[in-house]
C-alpha cells in the first residue's frame, strides 16, 4: 500500500490533478479487460501485465500503476480509463 503522505503530494504529471488510491472494482475491470486485449497505455502500447494497484487521476480517466508499491507516474505509462 502507498504511504499516505506520499498520496498527499503526487499529482498526474500530465494534468497536475490529484491522484488517489483505485478501487478493487476498477482494478478488477481493468485486469478483465487486458486479459481481453481492450487495454493500451496512453503511449499505444497493449497492457499485457495485470495491474494489483493503481493511482486514478481525479477525474477519473488515466490509472498510473503501482509496481512493487513503486507508483509509476510516466505520462506513457498512464492507463486511459476507456475501455468497455
Amino acid at each position: 500500500m502507498i504511504n499516505q503522505k506520499l498520496l498527499e503530494i503526487i499529482v498526474c504529471p500530465v494534468s497536475r490533478q490529484p491522484l488517489h488510491v483505485a478501487d478493487r472494482q476498477l482494478i478488477d475491470r481493468l485486469n478483465q479487460a487486458i486479459g481481453a486485449g481492450l487495454v493500451k497505455d496512453r503511449a499505444g502500447r497493449p497492457a499485457t501485465t495485470p495491474i494489483q494497484e493503481g493511482l486514478l487521476r481525479q477525474d477519473g480517466q488515466v490509472l498510473y500503476p503501482i509496481r512493487d508499491d513503486i507508483p509509476v507516474l510516466l505520462a506513457d505509462e498512464g492507463i486511459p480509463i476507456d475501455f468497455k
